[in-house]
């Protein structure tokens, strides 16, 4: 069986590490075809070159920016608008046209919280995405973003209650933290032999980790500690057919 292809969409560079960074590196290691979309910051601005540094480590290729501002940062891409004003159809066309470019399998992005922190770009890239996905396989919407092409799954990354406690002794109790119920879980991932890759992509976004982000928060744990908050990721199987049994993978 042939392992599907898998694009990820994703608000700000470094969500794509943090969020997927070990399923983009294992479908890339059995030979799938992997790539990211990221909403936010400018091509030409530093973090897009810490995100290519990421992506190169996780096998995705090269960037795919739709160059919007980030929304707490307007200077991530000057003279564009912020990603949570833009027209909401333009971006989801801009989505839709990545997505039939590319043609993967499985579509993958945030959950409708946005993930832990509930960053308002995580929950409108959420918005964006799952309209997208279900917008590109139908061939009277946005004909001008090329041939219709279905994704058979869209996956959404996120973290179950039971996740929460060892995770506040990296980022604080004081901070909101966004999880769902264990059972709303559809797919358990066991990502440790790629751990290492997903942890060199992390620490690629240099200036998240300098300014004490949650890349710099994981740059200060010892190895076994880093290994034990990555090395397992989380998703939410959304579709509209019923759900299938548990998962250890993102299958389609």
């Amino acid at each position: 069986m042939s392992v599907p292809s898998l694009l990820g969409v994703f608000a700000h560079p470094d969500d794509e590490s943090l969020a997927a960074g070990g399923v983009l590196a294992r479908h890339a290691a059995e030979g799938a075809r992997t790539a990211v979309v990221t909403a936010t910051w400018a091509a030409d601005s530093p973090r897009a070159a810490e995100l290519a540094e990421a992506l190169r480590v996780l096998g995705a290729g090269e960037p795919r920016m739709l160059g919007y501002a980030d929304a707490r940062v307007p200077w991530s891409a000057p003279g564009s608008a912020r990603f949570l004003d833009a027209p909401l159809d333009e971006a989801v066309r801009r989505v839709v046209a990545h997505i039939r470019e590319f043609r993967p399998d499985i579509v993958v992005t945030h959950d409708a919280y946005g993930g832990l922190p509930g960053h308002p770009d995580h929950v409108h890239t959420h918005r964006v995405t799952t309209l997208a996905a279900q917008a590109a396989g139908l061939e009277q919407l946005y004909p001008e973003a090329g041939a219709p092409w279905q994704p058979r799954a869209l996956y959404l990354a996120t973290h179950p209650h039971s996740a929460v406690p060892a995770l506040r002794d990296l980022i604080g109790a004081r901070k909101a933290v966004y999880s769902v119920p264990d059972e709303r879980v559809t797919a358990t991932v066991d990502v440790g032999p790629w751990v290492g890759q997903k942890t060199a992509a992390v620490l690629a976004h240099r200036s998240e980790v300098e300014r004490g982000a949650l890349p710099g928060l994981i740059a200060g744990l010892a190895p076994e500690a880093r290994e034990r908050l990555l090395a397992t990721e989380w998703y939410v199987r959304h579709t509209l057919a019923p759900a299938p049994p548990p998962q250890t993978s993102l299958t389609v």
